[in-house]
Protein backbone atom coordinates (compact mmCIF):
# COMPACT_ATOMS: atom_id res chain seq x y z
CA UNK A 1 0.00 0.00 0.00
CA UNK A 2 1.38 3.35 -1.03
CA UNK A 3 2.12 5.95 1.63
CA UNK A 4 0.26 8.70 -0.26
CA UNK A 5 -3.04 6.78 -0.38
CA UNK A 6 -2.75 5.95 3.31
CA UNK A 7 -2.11 9.60 4.18
CA UNK A 8 -5.18 10.57 2.16
CA UNK A 9 -7.35 7.94 3.86
CA UNK A 10 -6.17 8.94 7.35
CA UNK A 11 -6.86 12.60 6.63
CA UNK A 12 -10.39 11.75 5.47
CA UNK A 13 -10.90 9.54 8.52
CA UNK A 14 -9.99 12.33 10.92
CA UNK A 15 -12.18 14.84 9.08
CA UNK A 16 -15.24 12.58 9.13
CA UNK A 17 -14.91 11.27 12.70
CA UNK A 18 -16.41 13.49 15.44
CA UNK A 19 -14.12 14.27 18.36
CA UNK A 20 -14.86 12.49 21.63
CA UNK A 21 -13.71 12.91 25.21
CA UNK A 22 -11.50 9.83 24.91
CA UNK A 23 -8.77 8.67 22.55
CA UNK A 24 -10.50 6.65 19.84
CA UNK A 25 -9.00 3.47 18.43
CA UNK A 26 -8.12 3.16 14.75
CA UNK A 27 -8.99 -0.18 13.19
CA UNK A 28 -7.91 -1.68 9.89
CA UNK A 29 -10.62 -3.77 8.23
CA UNK A 30 -10.22 -6.23 5.35
CA UNK A 31 -13.30 -7.39 3.44
CA UNK A 32 -12.44 -10.82 2.03
CA UNK A 33 -13.78 -12.53 -1.10
CA UNK A 34 -13.37 -15.86 -2.88
CA UNK A 35 -12.83 -17.98 0.26
CA UNK A 36 -15.36 -20.57 1.45
CA UNK A 37 -15.20 -20.27 5.24
CA UNK A 38 -17.59 -23.20 5.68
CA UNK A 39 -14.55 -25.36 4.96
CA UNK A 40 -12.36 -25.42 8.05
CA UNK A 41 -9.21 -25.74 5.95
CA UNK A 42 -9.87 -22.24 4.59
CA UNK A 43 -10.16 -20.64 8.00
CA UNK A 44 -7.23 -18.61 9.27
CA UNK A 45 -5.93 -17.51 12.65
CA UNK A 46 -2.46 -16.23 13.45
CA UNK A 47 -0.69 -13.59 15.49
CA UNK A 48 1.54 -10.89 14.09
CA UNK A 49 3.71 -8.09 15.44
CA UNK A 50 2.96 -4.45 14.68
CA UNK A 51 6.09 -2.25 14.46
CA UNK A 52 4.58 0.32 16.86
CA UNK A 53 1.91 -1.65 18.69
CA UNK A 54 -1.72 -0.68 19.11
CA UNK A 55 -1.16 2.76 20.55
CA UNK A 56 -2.35 1.72 23.98
CA UNK A 57 -1.26 -0.58 26.76
CA UNK A 58 -2.07 -4.26 26.23
CA UNK A 59 -3.10 -5.96 29.47
CA UNK A 60 -1.84 -9.44 30.33
CA UNK A 61 -3.05 -11.88 32.98
CA UNK A 62 -0.93 -14.88 34.02
CA UNK A 63 -2.54 -18.19 35.05
CA UNK A 64 0.33 -20.10 36.62
CA UNK A 65 1.78 -22.40 39.23
CA UNK A 66 3.65 -21.08 42.32
CA UNK A 67 7.08 -21.50 40.69
CA UNK A 68 6.36 -18.59 38.29
CA UNK A 69 4.68 -16.34 40.86
CA UNK A 70 7.61 -13.97 41.43
CA UNK A 71 8.49 -13.59 37.75
CA UNK A 72 4.87 -13.09 36.74
CA UNK A 73 4.33 -10.57 39.53
CA UNK A 74 7.09 -8.40 38.09
CA UNK A 75 6.05 -8.81 34.45
CA UNK A 76 2.26 -9.12 34.17
CA UNK A 77 -0.71 -6.95 35.09
CA UNK A 78 -2.47 -9.68 37.07
CA UNK A 79 -1.39 -13.05 38.41
CA UNK A 80 -3.68 -15.91 39.42
CA UNK A 81 -2.08 -18.93 41.05
CA UNK A 82 -3.48 -22.40 40.41
CA UNK A 83 -4.65 -22.68 44.03
CA UNK A 84 -7.05 -19.78 43.36
CA UNK A 85 -8.57 -21.19 40.15
CA UNK A 86 -11.51 -22.78 41.94
CA UNK A 87 -12.85 -19.37 42.97
CA UNK A 88 -13.28 -18.45 39.30
CA UNK A 89 -14.68 -21.85 38.40
CA UNK A 90 -17.43 -21.32 40.98
CA UNK A 91 -18.06 -17.65 40.16
CA UNK A 92 -18.97 -17.29 36.48
CA UNK A 93 -19.57 -13.54 36.80
CA UNK A 94 -16.07 -12.96 38.15
CA UNK A 95 -14.55 -15.14 35.42
CA UNK A 96 -16.40 -13.21 32.70
CA UNK A 97 -15.27 -9.91 34.20
CA UNK A 98 -11.68 -11.15 34.11
CA UNK A 99 -12.05 -12.18 30.46
CA UNK A 100 -13.33 -8.72 29.57
CA UNK A 101 -10.59 -6.82 31.42
CA UNK A 102 -7.48 -8.47 29.93
CA UNK A 103 -6.28 -8.68 26.33
CA UNK A 104 -4.03 -11.73 26.63
CA UNK A 105 -3.84 -14.66 29.04
CA UNK A 106 -0.60 -16.52 29.66
CA UNK A 107 -0.84 -20.03 31.09
CA UNK A 108 1.65 -22.58 32.31
CA UNK A 109 1.45 -25.61 30.03
CA UNK A 110 1.69 -28.12 32.88
CA UNK A 111 -1.64 -26.90 34.30
CA UNK A 112 -3.54 -26.20 31.06
CA UNK A 113 -6.22 -28.75 31.95
CA UNK A 114 -6.97 -26.83 35.14
CA UNK A 115 -6.91 -23.51 33.24
CA UNK A 116 -9.46 -24.88 30.77
CA UNK A 117 -11.65 -26.23 33.54
CA UNK A 118 -11.73 -22.97 35.50
CA UNK A 119 -11.61 -20.33 32.74
CA UNK A 120 -12.53 -22.08 29.48
CA UNK A 121 -16.20 -21.05 29.44
CA UNK A 122 -15.29 -17.40 30.01
CA UNK A 123 -12.22 -17.13 27.78
CA UNK A 124 -13.15 -19.54 24.98
CA UNK A 125 -16.12 -17.65 23.48
CA UNK A 126 -14.03 -14.45 23.47
CA UNK A 127 -11.09 -16.08 21.72
CA UNK A 128 -8.84 -15.42 24.71
CA UNK A 129 -7.74 -18.87 25.80
CA UNK A 130 -3.92 -18.97 26.18
CA UNK A 131 -2.69 -19.65 22.66
CA UNK A 132 0.64 -21.31 21.79
CA UNK A 133 0.61 -19.42 18.46
CA UNK A 134 1.08 -16.23 20.49
CA UNK A 135 3.64 -17.99 22.74
CA UNK A 136 1.15 -17.66 25.61
CA UNK A 137 1.52 -21.27 26.78
CA UNK A 138 4.71 -21.23 28.83
CA UNK A 139 6.90 -23.48 30.95
CA UNK A 140 8.13 -22.98 34.48
CA UNK A 141 11.42 -21.69 33.01
CA UNK A 142 9.96 -19.15 30.56
CA UNK A 143 11.10 -15.56 31.10
CA UNK A 144 7.82 -13.64 31.18
CA UNK A 145 9.06 -10.05 30.87
CA UNK A 146 10.23 -10.40 27.22
CA UNK A 147 6.96 -12.16 26.39
CA UNK A 148 4.95 -9.38 28.03
CA UNK A 149 6.82 -6.76 26.00
CA UNK A 150 6.24 -8.72 22.78
CA UNK A 151 2.53 -8.98 23.48
CA UNK A 152 2.37 -5.18 23.66
CA UNK A 153 2.88 -5.20 19.88
CA UNK A 154 0.93 -8.38 19.07
CA UNK A 155 -2.44 -8.53 17.29
CA UNK A 156 -4.56 -11.51 16.36
CA UNK A 157 -5.63 -12.00 12.74
CA UNK A 158 -8.76 -14.13 12.54
CA UNK A 159 -10.73 -15.21 9.47
CA UNK A 160 -13.24 -17.82 10.56
CA UNK A 161 -16.95 -17.10 10.82
CA UNK A 162 -17.30 -14.09 8.52
CA UNK A 163 -15.29 -12.86 5.48
CA UNK A 164 -13.74 -10.00 7.41
CA UNK A 165 -10.48 -9.33 9.25
CA UNK A 166 -10.38 -6.51 11.77
CA UNK A 167 -7.49 -5.33 13.96
CA UNK A 168 -6.55 -2.28 16.00
CA UNK A 169 -3.51 -0.52 14.54
CA UNK A 170 -3.31 2.62 16.69
CA UNK A 171 -5.31 5.45 18.22
CA UNK A 172 -6.10 8.94 16.99
CA UNK A 173 -3.13 10.16 19.04
CA UNK A 174 -0.65 7.74 17.45
CA UNK A 175 1.75 9.62 15.11
CA UNK A 176 0.67 9.26 11.49
CA UNK A 177 3.98 7.73 10.42
CA UNK A 178 3.58 4.97 12.98
CA UNK A 179 -0.01 4.24 11.94
CA UNK A 180 1.09 4.01 8.30
CA UNK A 181 3.91 1.57 9.11
CA UNK A 182 1.50 -0.56 11.15
CA UNK A 183 -0.98 -0.63 8.26
CA UNK A 184 1.67 -1.58 5.72
CA UNK A 185 3.05 -4.31 7.98
CA UNK A 186 -0.35 -5.85 8.73
CA UNK A 187 -1.40 -5.64 5.07
CA UNK A 188 1.67 -7.62 4.00
CA UNK A 189 1.03 -10.28 6.64
CA UNK A 190 -2.62 -10.66 5.65
CA UNK A 191 -2.12 -10.92 1.88
CA UNK A 192 0.65 -13.50 2.33
CA UNK A 193 -1.72 -15.61 4.44
CA UNK A 194 -4.49 -15.63 1.83
CA UNK A 195 -4.46 -18.35 -0.88
CA UNK A 196 -4.77 -15.87 -3.77
CA UNK A 197 -3.19 -12.93 -1.92
CA UNK A 198 -4.51 -9.57 -3.23
CA UNK A 199 -7.18 -11.31 -5.28
CA UNK A 200 -8.89 -12.39 -2.07
CA UNK A 201 -9.28 -8.81 -0.84
CA UNK A 202 -12.48 -7.03 -1.80
CA UNK A 203 -11.64 -3.78 0.02
CA UNK A 204 -9.53 -2.32 2.83
CA UNK A 205 -11.09 0.17 5.24
CA UNK A 206 -10.17 2.35 8.19
CA UNK A 207 -12.46 3.17 11.08
CA UNK A 208 -12.28 4.96 14.41
CA UNK A 209 -14.33 3.86 17.41
CA UNK A 210 -17.18 6.34 16.93
CA UNK A 211 -16.80 7.20 13.26
CA UNK A 212 -17.70 6.02 9.75
CA UNK A 213 -15.59 3.69 7.63
CA UNK A 214 -13.19 5.17 5.08
CA UNK A 215 -11.97 3.16 2.10
CA UNK A 216 -8.25 3.04 1.33
CA UNK A 217 -7.50 3.56 -2.34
Amino acid sequence: MEKAELQKALKELKEKTPKRKFSQSIELIFNIKGIDLKKTENQQEFFTILPFGRGRKVTVCALIGPELKDDAGKACDKVIIVDDFQRYAENKKEAKKLAKEYDFFIAQGEIMAKVAGAFGKALGPRGKMPNPKAECVVTAKTALKPLYEKLQRTVKVSLKKAPIIQAMIGTEETPEEQVIENIQSLYKQVIHALPQEKNNIRSVLLKMTMGPVVKIG
